[in-house]
């Protein structure tokens, strides 16, 4: 009857704490550890212990699949979830534990240590008496892990020093894991001395960086949790600690300079990473020199130390980014029983407990990237390019206090011909990835031309999934330095210097497609200034094409028209610049689609294999390919027409529908369109009669071209807006030609054809248009798209 009531009267007691508790962290990673545990019988929870080490956790999801906890492996234990108990001969842990005072409690839970030594500190007592408390018990393990020297001071004061610490472990009420929440301070009895609660997301409960191994065993008149260290008495600040700790004379020389010292004697709960002196010492004397120098610098490297949570060692079981004062973020994660930061193994004491947040010191100065020069942004795949730079001396020309973007190509880029090039030349390569003004990634847009200290104009074209200048596309790795930013290219930048008939018409490979492109009068297209993708197919895709079909295909203007201008489209596509995999549709200017898509870095246009990609052109880019593109939904009306396709076509199956003719495609598509402005010109007009075989020089007042691109200006960067107000055109004979007229009237006109009846025929030019009063003329621009 006596058993039944102390089981009864424990479910009755436990029951509402439990249920209570069941939204917290804690509770809730101690839920799933039932659930993994369900099929060892009832109440049972998985836990998982680092192989080596008495250390056990309650495990995240992350940690349980990988089956480690801080790099290490973890093997699986079974054990009774707290607050029940195995009964002998039955499965799982189906008894509620013993409901006792917090003096009994401690023995049910282990604290066997914490037991004894209030015991004889005379605390027992109050233990066993009324009173609702909150004892945090270190196990047995944390007194031995006791500084030696402390130890022996407690056991040799039992009455004083003894029992104030161990009151120092207790609140004056019930707290259970539910509620003690993350950032909360607590009232010990001891002196009214502060205890730091942190309630992680992983489920990690921490007070005074101590980790609780086992919470909520429920007592009569309280409550005990165990925790892995005996805890001693917090009073300073961080500020505090740093303004007396002398190994951290050069950390608080910069926490001056940077005026961020004060900010860590403010009250919060704050992480902070502090670099010894040695650490200090192994920066190189410039680098140090330069950032202690510069007021914003110093602020930021000082800022990139501190977080602005408190993050105990004991709760870091994987790593995770965490956000620094300065904005961006550090790896915080652990190796066995070393806390890493960004990878490194660099901390030497951790879990110094203040009053406002922790102190882990670290034997290396982390610098932020907002501390470094643009030059220094590199990383380990860039190293070719900065180490070119600071060959050819282009890194020193660079001021500390300009403003720069830098287009870093990946090593890979240089291939070995590139890298023996003659350094004037590949001076002058490296100056094309050089921009004179700080363009960050979000301030990119499509259609952006960036002035580079070599004077070339590179062109932005923005896509769905990358962002690329010129041939070359980003990826990621952007960074903001303290003069400029850095941005990771695939290759090297190659700048437009030629339009695409200029192009074709050099390189031999494409001369049939040219002299297609001519026969057809698309000649201007591709030399106008415009914004084209061509895909150009080489003299190999029309072999077997005689000198007869060439002939047939000339007669027939709109067929011809129609196969070239599939393989043209409006906009400039980036091979690179396409999601990988993923196909993309382009509408042709002769109105059926091509389907794109890269794999394996390697553009595909319709299945075929580009052989050649990104020709940058200044109108437009060129993707090579060795056959004929042709839309598989046009079909072929004539005979003659169909034998010479099926030569050149073999991978797609044409359609023949015998008197379908191709539809006409206007050269409207490119044309220029026109717009029209009055201008108000001073003076008379000269005229000049030019004989048959002269030369002359006419200059045009034409509308003004404008141009829009950024540039440094006083050591900012603005958008620059160019007018180009005149034009000087060299105009030759044999024809004579006379200047449009732009004043004057009619009595003008009557002099001109005065003069010109008396020489030689010549070709008028279409008059202007006059405006209101005859003393101002309206004159046509074109304009190209």
């Amino acid at each position: 009857m006596k058993i039944f009531f102390l089981f009864t009267f424990s479910t009755f007691f436990w029951s509402p704490f439990e249920q209570a508790a069941a939204s917290v962290h804690y509770d809730k990673i101690l839920t799933h550890s039932r659930i993994r545990a369900r099929d060892q019988g009832q109440n049972v929870c998985a836990l998982q212990q680092v192989m080596g080490t008495k250390k056990k956790y309650f495990s995240t999801c992350r940690n349980w699949y990988q089956g480690a906890i801080c790099g290490k492996k973890a093997t699986v234990l079974y054990e009774c979830c707290p607050g029940y108990m195995k009964m002998d001969g039955m499965r799982g842990c189906p008894a509620v534990a013993p409901i006792d005072h917090v003096y009994g409690t401690l023995g049910i839970v282990g604290a066997t240590s914490t037991q004894h030594y209030s015991d004889i500190s005379k605390l027992r007592g109050e233990l066993e008496g009324r009173g609702s408390f909150t004892f945090f018990a270190p196990s047995s393990e944390a007194w031995e892990q006791l500084n030696s020297e402390i130890h022996r001071n407690l056991i040799d004061n039992v009455n004083i020093e003894l029992y104030s610490a161990l009151h120092h472990h207790m609140v004056n009420k019930r707290m259970l894991t539910k509620d003690l929440k993350n950032g909360m301070t607590l009232v010990s009895m001891y002196n009214d001395q502060k205890l730091l609660i942190n309630h992680y997301p992983n489920g990690v409960v921490t007070v005074n960086c101590a980790r609780v191994i086992y919470g909520n065993q429920i007592a009569t008149n309280g409550v005990v949790h165990v925790i892995d260290r005996v805890l001693t008495a917090v009073g300073n600040t961080i500020q505090d600690f740093i303004e007396v700790e002398d190994d951290l004379s050069s950390l608080r020389a910069a926490a001056i300079t940077s005026d961020v010292l004060d900010i860590l004697g403010k009250p919060g709960h704050y992480t902070l990473f502090a670099p010894t002196n040695e650490a200090f010492e192994r920066l190189p004397r410039g680098l140090l020199e330069r950032i202690m120098g510069d007021k914003v610098a110093s602020e930021a490297l000082v800022k990139f130390h501190i977080l602005n949570t408190l993050q105990c060692s004991e709760a870091i079981t994987g790593g995770a980014a965490y956000e620094t004062l300065e904005g961006n973020t550090v790896e915080v994660g652990c190796d066995g029983e070393s806390l890493t930061v960004n990878g490194v193994k660099m901390v030497k004491r951790k879990d110094i407990v203040t009053s406002n947040g922790v102190i882990h010191l670290i034997d290396e100065v982390l610098i932020p990237d907002s501390a470094k020069q643009v030059t220094e942004l590199g990383g380990a795949q860039q190293t070719t390019f900065t180490d070119l730079m600071i060959q050819l001396g282009l890194a020193s020309s660079l001021r500390p206090e300009g403003q720069y973007t830098l287009l870093v190509p990946l090593n890979g880029a240089f291939s070995d011909d590139t890298l023996r090039m003659d350094q004037r030349r590949l001076k002058t390569i490296l100056q094309n990835h050089i921009i004179n003004v700080k363009v960050g990634l979000n301030e990119l847009y499509n259609g952006q031309e960036l002035e580079t200290i070599g004077g070339k104009l590179l062109r932005v074209f923005l896509y769905r999934t990358a962002v690329c200048i010129e041939n070359s596309c980003m990826v990621r790795g952007s960074k903001e330095g303290r003069n400029g930013f850095i941005h990771i290219l695939r290759q090297i930048i190659n700048p437009a210097e030629k339009t695409l008939h200029e192009m074709l018409r050099n390189d031999k490979r494409f001369s049939v497609f040219l002299s297609l492109v001519k026969a057809a009068d698309l000649d201007d297209v591709l030399s106008q200034p415009g914004k084209w993708t061509l895909f150009v197919p080489t003299n190999d895709a029309f072999k077997g094409l005689t000198d007869d079909d060439k002939d047939i295909l000339i007669r027939d203007k709109n067929a011809l028209r129609n196969i070239l201008l599939y393989h043209l489209t409006q906009g400039v596509f980036i091979g690179s610049g396409f999601e990988p995999g993923v196909t993309n549709i382009l509408k042709t200017i002769q109105g059926g689609k091509l389907y794109l898509k890269t794999v394996n870095d390697t553009l595909l246009i319709n299945e075929l294999k580009s052989r050649e990609s990104d020709l940058m052109a200044t109108n437009g880019v060129i993707h090579v390919i060795d056959k004929l593109l042709y839309p598989a939904d046009l079909p072929v009306g004539n005979d003659q027409l169909l034998t010479i396709l099926k030569k050149l076509i073999k991978y797609i199956q044409i359609k023949f529908v015998r008197g379908s003719a191709f539809k006409e495609i206007p050269l409207t598509f490119y044309n220029p369109s026109i717009t029209q402005l009055t201008k108000l010109i001073e003076g008379e007009p000269e005229f000049k009669i030019v004989r048959e075989g002269e030369t002359i020089t006419k200059v045009i007042h034409g509308e003004p071209i404008i141009k829009t691109y950024t540039k440094i200006i006083d050591g900012r960067p603005v958008e620059v807006t160019e007018k180009k107000v005149t034009e000087e055109r060299i105009i030759q004979g044999p024809e004579i030609k006379y200047t449009r007229i732009t004043a004057g009237g009619s009595d003008n006109e009557e002099k001109l054809k005065k003069l010109l009846e008396d020489e030689a025929p010549v070709r008028k030019e279409q008059p202007t248009r006059r405006t209101q009063g005859g003393t101002a003329r309206r004159r046509t621009r074109l304009a190209y798209p």
